[in-house]
């Protein structure tokens, strides 16, 4: 049976009262109140049939397999909690149908590394000139000094040039962040987007007016930090993502929301889960060792510190 077909049906044994009005007024006010007793009714009864779900499932724990009748329970429950999702769908003037494939697009989203097909290469400067392009497999050099304030300065070079200026924390505390451009060589690594390190990288897409102001300038950059910043703030409250296998999905759904206009849009939550924990993986042991080489592989969508 499909989506479409089981709510049709569904709609036809909602008993819902609509009291019909002749005057014109009392038929607003009669259909505002309709509307919140109509969504309120099966939203109840979703909660409801929630409970009982977990109701059977506590006569399973305490039962076991005495409690024969399990799977049968749980099929009924499982079939009232889809009515009463129908009928919401119902109500609010959605198709359940459309729901289910925008869920799935959205666990997929979450759970797959993929980019998708439509928006072109997987690398973002794929057929561009050498000049604009990320160098495929790279080596950055870190050191730390200890200037006169006894504040760490952290210096990146790459083929021997600086990439960048030094850079401390700027703030109270020694947080760290004075590290944070391995998150954006992360994001080069393993979704081959970066537009603050395109620039340090002198990499722009000059050539082409429309990426060079869109994909490659000051706003996409401000993102770029914008993301580090944010997902910074997130690791503070788990030692920085130490022994953190999967990242909050608000947190991914974020930052898809704020690259969603850019070229990296078509990257999926998992790609973005990847990135952001490999640089952290990196960060974490750069913030013990406070010098190493970060290697950037594009090809493999790998960083790691050696």
């Amino acid at each position: 049976m499909l989506f479409s077909t089981y709510q049709q049906e569904a709609e036809k044994t909602d008993q819902t009262d609509q009291t019909d009005q002749t005057d014109q007024t009392d038929q607003t006010e009669a259909r505002n109140a309709d509307t919140m007793t109509g969504i309120m009714v099966p939203l109840l009864g979703l909660a409801g049939e929630t409970g009982t779900l977990l109701t059977e499932y506590k006569k399973y724990l305490r039962d076991g397999a005495a409690y024969r009748i399990f799977n049968e329970k749980i099929a009924e429950e499982l079939g009232d909690i889809l009515w009463y999702v129908s009928t919401i769908a119902t109500k609010q003037g959605l198709d359940l149908e459309s729901i289910a494939r925008s869920n799935l697009a959205k666990v997929s989203d979450r759970w797959h590394e993929h980019s998708s097909p439509l928006f072109g290469p997987k690398l973002f400067d794929d057929g561009r000139e050498e000049s604009e392009q990320f160098p495929r497999r790279f080596d950055v050099v870190v050191n730390t000094v200890v200037d006169d304030d006894g504040k760490e300065r952290v210096l990146l070079t790459l083929n021997g040039e600086p990439l960048g200026d030094p850079l401390r924390d700027n703030t109270y505390e020694d947080d760290g962040y004075r590290l944070h451009d391995v998150f954006h060589l992360s994001y080069v690594a393993v979704l081959g987007w970066s537009p603050v390190m395109r620039k340090l990288f002198g990499k722009k897409r000059k050539t082409d007016p429309l990426l060079d102001e869109n994909e490659d300038g000051g706003r996409a950059q401000v993102i770029d930090e914008a993301i580090s910043a944010l997902v910074f703030e997130e690791a503070r409250k788990t030692s920085f993502f130490a022994n953190v296998q999967a990242l909050d999905y608000e947190l991914l759904r974020t930052i898809k929301g704020l690259t969603t206009r850019l070229e990296v849009g078509r990257c999926s939550g998992k790609q973005w889960e990847v990135a952001i924990l490999s640089g952290f993986e990196v960060w974490r042991a750069l913030r013990n060792r406070r010098s190493g080489t970060i290697c950037c592989d594009l090809i493999a969508g790998t960083i790691k510190l050696i």
